[in-house]
């Protein structure tokens, strides 16, 4: 299976505190960091890994770069976007390799663009995260199988930093091209800074009903299918600059995996997955909402798997471990704190729009939210299992409301980025 090879990275963390400290130390450095700062890359270099199973690249950066993409458009070719005011004068580069063959910078307005040509006799699985330092940027290359790496690469479209240009077979093996004024072209790279793509994912489906909830009386499959579409709706009339893409919009099947990878090709800003809950005993009641990682507790793994148990006839990935959760922190570390951010105030509105009892924001390790790589979300609208909860979660009037609820935080979520956006842009401009 694909998550075989995802996000697997033979290093070790010494403790949960020392990670969680690295990367608190790491927040408050970016943070810290000035918009009209320039920031020095001075080196990139490459090193083998010790057991042998793959390479890591490093960006040597004199500050944490404002913010970064990497996609792997082929087997041999790892793409990435780096923002910010970035200085390359001196640079040192690195040496030609079997692995690592040819590195090239295009100089782009927003920052750099940058092509990285692994060998053909590899497979390399790449993703990228910053360094404990803070500052460093690096690439992971890890070893595969071809066959999978081949299908994960064909989600992503190969970037061309501009038109006509054609590397030689005599070019240097690292080399920085200035692309002057055809950086225009490249504005709707920036332009994916902007807020302006959802996904919207209804549980179940098809064959799977997901839950049947009180006395069998309800599906949960239809239930978060038309409150999806009503959320899709509030959106689609409110905010016209954002597109909704659903990953169903019928009485259809759709593979856990794939509703992850339906983000990653839409090259979507938020990934929204919706559901109804269940439980053995009539009472419990409530909504949650959930991000992906390890909880904030010191027994928050054992607890996680504990909770796997109750959700494992759906979205749960049973041989996630607590290493590949600490890695997928690492590498999507800001992904993961929007996460939390749009998370909480989903969970304020559920509270106090449609008056949901809160059973709290958690971290959990969900494969429908493991697959994405944006900033994702699960809700859990309810126990369908309650009959009074049943009663309001299958009436228009209740979907209506949660659908509200859910829609007035992307709104909120929305502003807060798009303002942001607009600050680097006029940061950019100056």
């Amino acid at each position: 299976m694909f998550n075989k090879i995802t996000l697997k990275r033979m290093f070790k963390i010494h403790s949960r505190r020392t990670f969680f400290f690295v990367f608190l130390c790491f927040l408050i450095v970016a943070s810290s960091d000035s918009l009209s700062a320039q920031n020095n890359l001075s080196r990139i270099s490459t090193v083998d890994r010790s057991d042998g199973k793959g390479a890591v690249i490093r960006y040597h950066f004199s500050e944490a770069v404002d913010s970064f993409e990497v996609i792997q458009p082929a087997p041999d070719l790892v793409q990435m976007v780096l923002y910010g005011d970035i200085d390359t004068t001196g640079i040192q580069l690195p040496d030609y390799g079997d692995k690592v063959n040819q590195v090239i910078l295009y100089k782009q307005d927003y920052g750099f663009g940058v092509d990285i040509y692994l060998g053909q006799d590899y497979a390399y699985m790449a993703d990228a995260y910053p360094d404990q330092n803070g500052k460093h940027l690096l690439v992971g290359l890890t070893e595969a199988n071809y066959e999978e790496l081949d299908a994960y690469s064909q989600q992503f479209l190969a970037k061309t930093w501009y038109d006509n240009f054609e590397i030689t077979e005599d070019a240097a093996p690292t080399t920085i091209i200035d692309t002057g004024s055809v950086t225009d072209n490249y504005n709707p790279v920036r332009n994916k800074l902007k807020f302006d793509k959802i996904v919207i994912d209804a549980g179940h489906g098809g064959h799977d009903p997901g839950n049947l909830g009180y006395k069998r009386s309800a599906k949960e499959k239809d239930v978060v299918l038309a409150i999806a579409k009503k959320l899709g709706g509030y959106i689609e009339e409110n905010l016209p600059d954002v597109e909704v893409i659903y990953t169903r919009e019928t009485d259809e099947f759709v593979d856990l995996w794939e509703r992850g990878s339906i983000a990653n090709r839409a090259e979507a800003d938020l990934f929204v997955s919706i559901h109804a809950d269940a439980w053995t005993q009539s009472s419990v009641r409530g909504s949650s909402v959930f991000f992906l990682g390890l909880g904030s507790t010191d027994r928050s793994f054992e607890v996680m798997k504990e909770e796997n148990q109750i959700y494992s006839e759906h979205e749960v990935i049973e041989d996630l471990s607590e290493e590949d959760l600490i890695v997928y922190e690492l590498a999507h570390s800001g992904n993961i704190a929007n996460s939390e951010r749009i998370a909480y105030m989903v969970e304020d509105q559920l509270k106090n729009r449609a008056q949901r009892k809160s059973r709290g924001v958690k971290q959990k390790g969900l494969v429908v939210l493991y697959q994405s790589t944006m900033p994702a979300i699960l809700v859990e609208t309810g126990f369908l299992t309650n009959p009074a909860e049943k009663r309001y979660l299958t009436s228009d009037w209740g979907q209506s409301l949660i659908a509200s609820a859910i829609y007035r935080a992307i709104k909120q979520y929305k502003k807060e980025q798009d303002e942001s956006y607009s600050l680097k842009v006029t940061s950019a401009n100056d």
